[in-house]
């Protein structure tokens, strides 16, 4: 067995997994860096389908879209939390860093 095996972390979705070195250790359909709350922000913020999602990452599959959002919504407290604090550090390097562009 792997070291990267051993850092993998099953979850009850047969395509999502959590990988401590992988994204911050934030949930991913397995075999990609496509974590489960962006697609939870195109679906549940921009309102994209979930047709439309493949559109933007055709390396994923609609099965894997759906257990990505089925995911999201088992766990939609924890993963909500996350969204709000990594937009409270999107605007903390604003302030820090504006934009040179006018």
């Amino acid at each position: 067995m792997t070291e990267q095996a051993l850092k993998k972390e099953t979850t009850s979705h047969p395509y999502i997994v959590i990988n401590k070195d992988v994204c911050g250790g934030s949930p991913i359909i397995e075999g990609t860096r496509t974590r489960v709350i962006d697609i939870a922000i195109e679906y549940e913020v921009l309102g994209h389908s979930p047709d439309e999602i493949i559109r933007s990452h055709p390396h994923v599959s609609l099965y894997q879209i759906h257990d990505a959002l089925s995911y999201y919504y088992e766990n939609r407290d924890e993963l909500d939390q996350k969204i709000k604090k990594d937009r409270g550090f999107i605007t903390l390097l604003k302030v820090g860093f504006p934009s040179k562009m006018v």
